[in-house]
């Protein structure tokens, strides 16, 4: 929150309306399952905006960890949560397609452990009607993270692992 990354994250952080579910299932099914449930959650409580699924463990591969998104967006519409939710990922090692690895953009999407972000898409479109010009919010935070460097961000996601500290992008 500190950088503003997501121009929407603060009001729900003050709000306490981000659920944290930690998801120790490590075989794809049973993954799958557990995100169905938390969009089952959202169902039934209003009050909670969106759900950040965070995966500890099995799914410390990119290329594994992308495979799981693609079968959860596809797990949405089979499920008739399309138009309702959608997926933003982040991982500890997520690079941009076309970018190189070490490239500083990449930092916009990565996280200290991977996580599968659930979005109520009518939300998502309401704060979006709020914020002027929000197609440049991606090429904004590409500037940021570039201008600060894959230095800066290393040192933040580095922070986020030391006990007792908690360090909010």
């Amino acid at each position: 929150m500190k950088y503003n990354l997501c121009p929407f994250a603060r009001r729900e952080v003050e709000r306490n309306s981000i659920r944290y579910a930690v998801i120790e299932q490590t075989k794809v099914k049973a993954v799958l399952a557990r995100l169905v449930a938390e969009c089952e959650h959202l169902d039934s409580h209003p009050q909670t905006e969106t759900t950040l699924c965070i995966l500890p463990r099995g799914f410390e591969g990119f290329y594994a960890y992308l495979d799981l998104v693609e079968l959860a967006e596809a797990l949405l519409v089979e499920q008739g949560y399309e138009g309702r939710y959608q997926l933003a990922s982040f991982h500890p090692d997520y690079c941009f397609d076309g970018e190189p690895m070490d490239d500083p953009s990449n930092y916009t999407n990565r996280s200290p452990l991977p996580l599968i972000h659930l979005i109520r898409e009518a939300s998502m479109e309401q704060a979006l009607q709020t914020y002027q010009q929000p197609e440049t919010i991606p090429e904004r935070n590409v500037a940021f993270a570039r201008r600060k460097g894959s230095a800066f961000f290393e040192d933040l996601l580095q922070r986020c692992h030391q006990p007792g500290n908690q360090t909010s992008g």
